[in-house]
């Protein structure tokens, strides 16, 4: 049976059971659904935004056999996410809107926001999910609460709370899988006493190496395992008779392995991957290196003042990483006669590090009803980060591969911010919104080139000052035409900041791009239906960037260039549904179809360095593809996904079955359109069944993931040879766990 067969098997059995399931109707409302969307508690049904949340069953799953953050792709409407660092640094996309730049400084329009602190660094992003009460996916520009980098939409992670109210209470977690995958997951918490409470938690992954390099004598032998440790304690503080609530967090995570293995001519002449290959062996002569730790606190403050409450977070982070590859994926080169597998003209290992990090952040903010009607939020935002980067390359061939060529980059950024929004029910029905935001950034940026490899001679210093000053904000309409249905129209002004490209190992330029603008027209409707067991919500929208921000990868030149296109052009519609049947039986089922067009007629970028196709029109004055008209790269049109869980009882517990399932569309690599560096569509499933005993006291469960083994292309290569790097192989296991 074909890939193709069984995937479009697999959608139809699932998405005909949800068809099915209104003959099984019973009395089994749904959970209300709580979010912080907007910095302050609500349902997600009163959120007049694109909106989606993963929790519960569906995230116990996806993160199975110790996935990573990279688990979330896919998983959501409209959100794709892909990354070439192994477990750390995840590149995402929502609406097609997103950065495929590798550089350790490289700046994402999807802003990330982990219990109220904002997460810039992309390194600090792959921080692991555990002991976390939901993940909001927040869709379309946020430029009002969240502001800068925010263009395509905020993605916040939840962990669970210490509860004053709560007694003794957690869990333990193990489970054990292919290529000896094991988590050891915990969590404790409670009231310490009347006015105290703490929660500790912690997380161990490990995955022994199951990529065995076929080279006899290299730096490596295996490719692909990992050691990860990471831990979260809290301590809350709610005095009696005060309305004060001091939350203090402090976490962090080491990382040993799991690097992104890239296999030389891996992709076919005219598109797809090779005949013959085999996902389980590569051919490396350089070392596989991945070292990632950080470290992080903040310190969450609310009181009561007048008719409102007083909020302030602050948080300190830091992070450091030493990351190195095989980039041309093979062995040795063809100019010495030995390449393999295939045409590698020269070999390519490279390592990039954060040697210093850290990150400042103070948000206060102020919420208050100034009447019946109107709700205000007014506050300040304040971002101060110092970053240093080294990146070095290697002359693999000769023993004992020195390196012949290093660069370091420094940045200092300060970034202030006043924001405020005002909420004015002006009826029963009608509610309006706007928010603005004024910011004002700055950037001093530093490259050095210290060693040149191939004779290049050192570099710098080379310098640029970024600076602006923008306004952005938003403007919403909800309606609530009875108390199931409501609609929503809304305006939404975003941008991205300065930034700068500075990787100057091979390159002699530093390259700029401008502020990125981003005016987005959405329309909605949120819905409930029989009576409470189910919700539907839809979203349509329009937008248009003005000088977005686009890097161009690799290319025959084989460095990063950061430039402005004249605009991008997007629309798409979104639809996330829930649905409880019955006590027994839950479904969760999204879609969306996001389409992007890039709108410069003279922006052209130079193709690939390597043998490929090129289906873009090529300028013959300069030799690079003209790419107005192409899509976003890593934006697939179509995402579909849904879940299903039904248990039954047995004993004095339930047997559970649960499915999910995952599907994007073709994606597209890089800038330019060619036959080769894209991907054919992928659809991914998981099981996961077992038992849950008294009420979820204890659990065994049974899991796989990537249940039918597909193989597909995450990204490429294509300044070398035809390099590709893979998704996940099926991994399957077993998992107990205990609550208390």
């Amino acid at each position: 049976m074909s890939h193709r067969v069984r995937r479009l098997g697999a959608l139809s059995v699932l998405f005909a059971s949800t068809a099915l399931t209104p003959a099984f109707a019973q009395n089994a409302p749904l959970d209300e659904i709580v979010v912080t969307a907007q910095k302050r508690e609500q349902s997600l049904q009163d959120v007049a935004l694109s909106l989606d949340v993963v929790q519960n069953a569906e995230l116990d799953a996806i993160r199975g056999a110790a996935e990573d953050i990279l688990a979330l792709s896919a998983r959501v409407p409209s959100v794709y996410a892909e990354g070439s660092f192994g477990r750390t640094f995840p590149r995402f996309y929502i609406r097609g809107l997103g950065n495929t730049d590798f550089d350790l400084n490289a700046n994402g329009p999807v802003s990330f926001v982990y219990d109220d602190v904002v997460l810039e660094n992309p390194i600090l992003r792959g921080f692991p999910i555990f002991d976390t009460d939901r993940v909001e996916v927040l869709r379309g520009p946020q430029g009002t609460l969240f502001g800068r980098n925010t263009p395509a939409g905020v993605i916040k992670f939840e962990s669970v709370k210490p509860e004053v109210d709560d007694g003794f209470n957690g869990y333990g977690k193990a489970s054990f899988g292919r290529f000896d995958t094991g988590t050891v997951e915990a969590a404790v918490g409670g009231a310490l006493s009347d006015t105290v409470s703490a929660r500790v938690s912690g997380l161990y992954q490990t995955r022994s190496p199951y990529v065995e390099n076929t080279i006899p004598n290299q730096p490596e032998d295996d490719f692909e395992g990992f050691d990860e440790l990471a831990g979260r304690a809290q301590l809350r503080f709610e005095p009696a008779n005060s309305d004060l609530d001091v939350l203090i967090n402090v976490h962090g995570r080491q990382l040993r392995g799991g690097s992104r293995t890239f296999q030389a001519n891996a992709i076919a002449p005219g598109g797809g991957i090779v005949d013959g290959f085999d996902r389980f062996t590569a051919t490396n002569d350089a070392v596989q290196l991945l070292d990632v730790s950080n470290v992080g606190a903040s310190l969450k403050a609310e009181w009561g003042l007048g008719n409102g409450t007083v909020t302030s977070v602050s948080a300190i982070e830091s992070v450091r990483i030493e990351a190195r590859g095989d980039v041309d994926g093979g062995f040795g080169a063809a100019f010495l006669g030995n390449s393999q597998p295939g045409f590698i003209p020269f070999p390519a290992e490279s390592q990039d590090n954060i040697n210093d990090h850290s990150q400042l952040t103070q948000e206060l903010r102020y919420n208050f009803d100034a009447s019946d009607a109107v709700n205000v939020t007014v506050g300040a935002f304040i971002f101060l980060e110092d970053l240093e980067i080294e990146s070095l390359s290697f002359d693999t061939i000769t023993p004992p591969i020195p390196v012949n060529g290093q660069a370091i980059q420094n940045q200092d950024t300060e970034s202030y911010s006043l924001f405020t929004s005002v909420v004015w029910d002006a009826t029963d029905q009608l509610t309006a919104t706007l928010g603005l935001r004024a910011t004002a950034e700055s950037k001093d940026f530093t490259a050095r080139r210290l060693i040149g490899p191939f004779g290049s001679g050192t570099l710098g210093p080379v310098t640029a000052d970024l600076s602006d000053e923008v306004l952005s904000g938003d403007f919403t309409l909800d309606y609530a035409i009875n108390d199931d249905v409501s609609v929503y129209g809304r305006y939404a002004r975003g941008f991205r900041t300065p930034n700068v490209q500075g990787r100057i190992v091979f390159g002699d330029v530093v390259t700029v791009a401008d502020t990125e603008t981003i005016d987005s027209f959405e329309v909605g409707a949120k819905t409930s239906f029989a009576q409470g067991r189910g919700v539907l919500n839809a979203s349509a929208y329009a937008y248009e960037t003005d000088n977005q921000q686009v890097t161009a990868v690799g290319g025959a030149g084989n460095f990063n260039q950061l430039f402005n296109a004249d605009s991008v052009k997007g629309l798409g519609f979104e639809i996330d549904a829930y649905y409880n049947p019955t006590d027994a039986l839950q479904f969760t089922a999204g879609m969306s179809i996001n389409d992007t067009e890039i709108d410069d007629p003279n922006l052209e970028v130079a193709p690939c360095g390597a043998a490929c196709t090129v289906l873009d029109p090529i300028n013959p004055a300069t030799g690079n593809a003209r790419i107005d008209g192409n899509p976003l790269p890593q934006a697939p049109k179509f995402i579909a996904n849904a879940t299903a869980r039904y248990g039954f009882e047995v004993g004095s517990g339930e047997l559970f079955v649960f499915g999910d399932i995952a599907h994007r569309s073709s994606v597209n690599f890089f800038l330019y359109e060619s036959e080769e560096f894209q991907s054919e569509p992928l659809t991914e499933i998981g099981l996961r069944a077992g038992y849950v005993h008294n009420g979820g006291d204890w659990e065994v469960a049974g899991y796989v993931r990537n249940l039918t083994g597909e193989t597909a292309l995450e990204g490429g290569v294509d300044f070398n040879n035809l390099t590709g790097f893979f998704n996940e192989p099926s991994i399957y296991g077993a998992e107990i766990t205990k609550r208390f």
